[in-house]
């Protein structure tokens, strides 16, 4: 084997050294260089694989929020049409207890003009029946003149 290598001209010795110092690079060079970049590779990945979890925890979350804002929204909607419903309730009864408030006077101030009305009316036949009777008094009186004269 040392004439072939002698043929091509190679030393084997040399080529011994360097497959040594090869050797020597190579784990030199992977225990420093090559598994520090694979860790640090590792860890970065790990950091983006946290990321993407945190992400779609995130996401979940807005969603889980959103959902429970559209229910909050929709109880206050369901909730005010309540008030509003009860509010109208309330003025109708309102209006009506209005209404007849004013029916009831209305009715009192008829009835008091009514009896007013009447009480007039009482007064002027009894008027009526004190100059009538007058009337009558002076006409006897003029005709008893008449006669006596």
């Amino acid at each position: 084997m040392s004439d072939l290598f002698a043929a091509f001209g190679v030393n084997w010795k040399l080529l011994l050294v360097q497959a040594v110092n090869f050797g020597l690079l190579l784990s030199a060079l992977t225990y420093f260089l090559y598994k520090p970049v694979l860790r640090m590779i590792d860890e970065r990945r790990e950091k983006v694989a946290e990321g993407v979890r945190t992400a779609e925890e995130a996401d979940r979350k807005l969603a889980d929020a959103k959902t429970e804002g559209e229910g909050i929204v929709g109880d206050a909607a369901r909730e005010a049409e309540g008030l509003v419903a009860t509010a109208r309730t309330r003025a109708e009864e309102k209006g009506a207890e209005i209404v007849k408030a004013a029916e009831a006077r209305a009715n009192a101030t008829l009835k008091d003009a009514q009896a007013r009305a009447e009480e007039a009316k009482r007064l002027a036949l009894q008027e009526s029946s004190k100059e009538i009777a007058r009337a009558a008094m002076l006409a006897a009186e003029k005709i008893l003149r008449e006669k006596s004269a």
